[in-house]
């Protein structure tokens, strides 16, 4: 397992952000993992979060500058953090976030922040992707916003579930929508980490049984 991926599980549990037990998930899934980042809740956190997703977005995109887009409300402190730890290594992205409710006074519309152009390309970051539930409302969103292409979407973690049918959620975003969508670290990533402590095998066992009727075949 690369360095950087240890450190980011590492990071999710020292920040309660990765947590093991018996949770619903928005697809209305019973999982026996649950990633969470509601649980950021410091600065250094935030700060470190950004980094990891800085990391994946220049391995991926490169320096090209896109502009940031965090869907309420979690989305919102990613796409924040984010585009800092990109600034301080020299790539200066706009960001911004929507409202769940439309503002009717003032500047009104959903969006808060950097509002793309015509021909602008939009990276969505969001902290993960269960049964595309999500990134399907994201982009009912975004296609109020003429001309502008989403170019990728960025997650903590892939789940490798299943979606509508056999493939997994990311991959049918991916055929649906025709941006790829990439993770810092998927589930195999967390179980290939928790198997080098025998402690941890139960929750070992909890994640496969839960894989093998819930994982995307494909």
């Amino acid at each position: 397992m690369e360095n950087y991926k240890r450190e980011f599980i590492e990071f999710l549990k020292s920040a309660n952000v990765l947590k093991f037990g018996d949770f619903t998930a928005k697809s209305g899934r019973k999982i026996p993992y649950f990633i969470n980042a509601g649980e950021i809740k410091t600065g250094d956190q935030i700060a470190k979060l950004g980094e990891f997703y800085a990391h994946a977005y220049f391995e991926k995109v490169g320096n090209k500058k896109t502009v940031l887009y965090g869907p309420a409300y979690k989305g919102i402190s990613i796409a924040v953090a984010s585009s800092i730890a990109l600034s301080k290594q020299g790539l200066n992205v706009p960001f911004f976030f929507n409202r769940k409710e439309a503002k009717d006074h003032g500047e009104g519309g959903i969006f808060v922040g950097y509002v793309p152009k015509e021909g602008e390309e939009v990276v969505i970051v969001e902290d993960v992707i269960t049964a595309g539930t999500a990134i399907r409302e994201s982009m009912a969103n975004l296609s109020s916003l003429a001309g502008v292409k989403v170019a990728a979407t960025f997650v903590m973690v892939d789940r490798k579930e299943k979606g509508k049918g056999e493939k997994s959620a990311m991959a049918e975003v991916e055929e649906e929508f025709g941006f790829p969508v990439y993770s810092v670290v998927d589930v195999y990533d967390i179980i290939e980490y928790l198997e080098e402590d025998e402690a941890n095998a139960e929750n070992v066992a909890r994640i496969k049984n839960y894989l093998s009727v819930n994982g995307a075949k494909v």
